[in-house]
């Protein structure tokens, strides 16, 4: 209880450290009068979608609740509606801190780059530290209430729903005020990326915190959960050494501690890309530190295998974040090439794009694969929960720099719509430069922590239903069928998350074309209805979530009614390996799409309205909702299938 006592303080003292970043945020000058109100029509979108999406979770979590409750008890419905209730509250500080804090950056810019950084990524701590704090403190919490990792399933499921909601509403919003603006704003009406003029503009800025602040930090929330959750489940299960079912919520607590000493070595101008991975790669470090030195002195029954196990987990997020910026930075070969290949037209920049997305896949399914394999050498099944327990620990610090990277986008647009000078948006662009890289490489890290959590949640279910092995024979059809069912969900789904996207952005081109025809804009004699193009994209987005929504939760559920738990342990498999493989791709492929794009725009091969550039501006159409859309959205397909299976086993069985 001692342990568990303390292990609550540190979750405690990230919450109190998210808050004392968010008051010093706010004491930071906002700006000239129109940047606070470019900022305010930003900050009002971003409610106005939570709201409603918050209204729509609230339903579902009630209905959710209600058949836990008849089907496996009232504990875990009482687990899953916290889990639920502490993703939410997590994602409403984050965006609301991330949308407060887009003036203040573009301005703190004035005085340096360093300042607008600080900033900037101080705003992406508070979601990072309210992300574990929240989640920490709720898993400990619970398990002080119900002494059985069983139960607290529920609190994962929990977050996991929230995640699926915010992941796929935020991700069809964002892209579908971005492909609105874009197409018509930059193509047709020839006028610059966030000119105030363009109708579309500001949904498209509230699209960047309700995608990667609140959804990015949902779907991390639940890997980081899923992950300690099922590593303490299997530590029942498999692990006799006292302090195995311990173990994941004190690596948690260590990985806190190291995050928030990495922040304050996060700094300078210099190199805005080493300021930033001094403090990730330093907080790695000191996380494995601490846990060794934690696991010498408070768990010395668990043998050395199982650090070696923590390691692996680390070093592979690592690994994968790596590769993620090597494929989508412009300032390296693939991305390059691409941008080259603009230069034949559109046909040749997608497949240039495609085949970049696909080659991508290869390092990162060698480095699970590698991290699986290994941490079952040395720890058994319970090495690779505790790996996937590793390589989240030190969430509070990567969720931080991908989160970082909206609020700089948002300062860049702030500082065009608000004329506020070539000097701070040359600075802020720089700033969002970098913050596009980050973005790609969370991204990166939050696919390949999926994946792990996944397999996870894979041998908490094989664990909990007495499977010793999935037999895939064709002796077995019922395991094969389950197999090629779970194969193809993800593309099912990415399916309908595209096609939402679709449908949402021609209302979008269609509204903005009418302002464009209607009003008096271009001249600056009327104000765009901003308004209007929020409200499409905010009603959009919940109505195209329902039925990708509807296919995750009950998929597993119909799968394992019809066909057996056996049936189900086969879609399970066959669910992550394509789930992770087209998440990799697409969001890979968009990523390098985009940056693409940015690299012809900053005045190679023609710059900006050479033959090229209207090339890649399409290749980066297509990618939009590739990379912000159904590639992050199978993170939580791939996670969300495993937790429902885990939880309806007393309904399968």
């Amino acid at each position: 209880m001692h342990l568990l006592y303390f292990i609550s303080l540190v979750s405690i003292a990230a919450l109190v450290f998210a808050g004392a970043l968010a008051l010093g945020i706010r004491k930071k000058d906002r700006g000239s009068e129109k940047a606070r109100e470019m900022s305010d029509h930003i900050r009002e979108g971003a409610r106005t979608f939570m709201g409603q999406e918050l209204k729509y979770l609230a339903v579902v979590v009630v209905l959710i609740a209600i058949v836990l409750v008849y089907f496996v008890g009232p504990s875990t419905a009482f687990t899953f509606a916290i889990g639920a209730f502490l993703s939410s509250l997590a994602g409403v500080i984050g965006m609301s801190t991330a949308t407060g804090s887009n003036s203040r950056t573009s301005e703190a810019v004035k005085g340096s780059l360093g300042e607008g950084l600080r900033v900037a990524f101080s705003s992406g701590t508070v979601m990072g530290m309210s992300v574990v704090g929240f989640g920490l403190l709720g898993i400990v919490g619970l398990y002080m209430l119900f002494p059985e990792p069983g139960i607290l399933f529920g609190f994962a499921f929990g977050a996991s729903t929230v995640a699926l909601f915010a992941r796929v509403g935020g991700g069809i919003y964002t892209k579908t005020a971005d492909i609105g603006a874009d197409l018509v704003g930059k193509i047709e009406e020839n006028i610059p990326e966030d000119d105030p003029r363009n109708p579309g503009v500001v949904a498209d800025n509230v699209g960047d915190n309700v995608g990667d602040v609140a959804a990015m930090g949902a779907d991390l929330f639940e890997s980081y959960a899923e992950a300690i959750i099922a590593t303490m489940a299997i530590g029942v299960l498999t692990i006799e050494a006292t302090g195995a079912v311990l173990l994941p919520v004190f690596v948690g607590a260590a990985g806190i501690a190291a995050s928030i000493i990495g922040y304050f070595l996060v700094g300078g101008e210099d190199n805005l890309h080493w300021a930033l991975n001094r403090g990730t790669f330093s907080a790695s470090a000191l996380s494995v530190l601490f846990i060794f030195l934690g696991m010498e002195y408070l768990f010395p029954n668990i043998g050395i295998g199982v650090f070696y196990s923590v390691v692996f987990g680390l070093l592979a997020g690592i690994v994968i974040g790596l590769v993620t910026e090597y494929y989508t930075a412009s300032e390296h070969k693939p991305t390059r090439e691409i941008a080259e290949e603009s230069t034949g037209g559109a046909a040749t920049n997608i497949i240039a794009g495609l085949s970049t997305g696909m080659m991508s896949t290869l390092v990162p399914m060698l480095t699970v694969c590698a991290a699986m394999v290994l941490s079952y050498h040395f720890a058994g099944l319970y090495g690779i929960g505790i790996a996937s327990v590793g390589m989240l620990s030190t969430l509070g610090i990567t969720l931080a720099t991908d989160c970082y990277g909206p609020v700089a986008d948002n300062a860049g647009g702030i500082a065009e719509m608000a004329g506020m000078g070539e000097k701070v948006r040359k600075r802020a662009e720089a700033l969002d430069s970098i913050g596009n890289t980050t973005a790609a490489m969370g991204k990166g890290f939050a696919i390949g922590s999926a994946a792990l959590a996944s397999l996870t949640l894979f041998v908490a279910y094989t664990q909990e239903v007495g499977l010793e092995s999935v037999d895939v024979a064709l002796t077995d059809p019922m395991i094969v069928t389950g197999l090629f069912i779970g194969a193809l969900l993800p593309f099912v789904f990415s399916a309908l998350t595209m096609r939402s996207v679709g449908k949402s952005a021609s209302i979008m081109i269609d509204e903005i074309r009418r302002q464009f025809e209607e009003m008096d804009i271009l001249s600056g004699e009327e104000k765009p209805d901003y308004s209007r193009c929020i409200q499409i994209s905010t009603d959009s987005a919940l109505r195209e979530m329902v039925i990708p929504g509807a296919l995750a939760i009950l998929s597993p559920i119909v799968v394992g009614l019809v066909l057996g738990t056996d049936a189900l342990a086969g879609m399970l498999a066959g669910n992550i390996s394509t789930g992770f493989l087209l998440a990799v791709t697409m969001a890979n492929a968009g990523g390098a799409w985009d940056n693409a794009k940015k690299y012809i725009e900053e005045g190679n091969l023609g710059g900006k309205g050479s033959e090229a550039h209207k090339a890649s501006v399409v290749g980066d159409t297509v990618g939009d909702p590739m990379k912000d859309t159904s590639g992050p959205s199978l993170n939580v397909l791939i996670k969300l299938v495993a937790m429902t299976a885990l939880i309806f086993i007393p309904l399968l069985i």
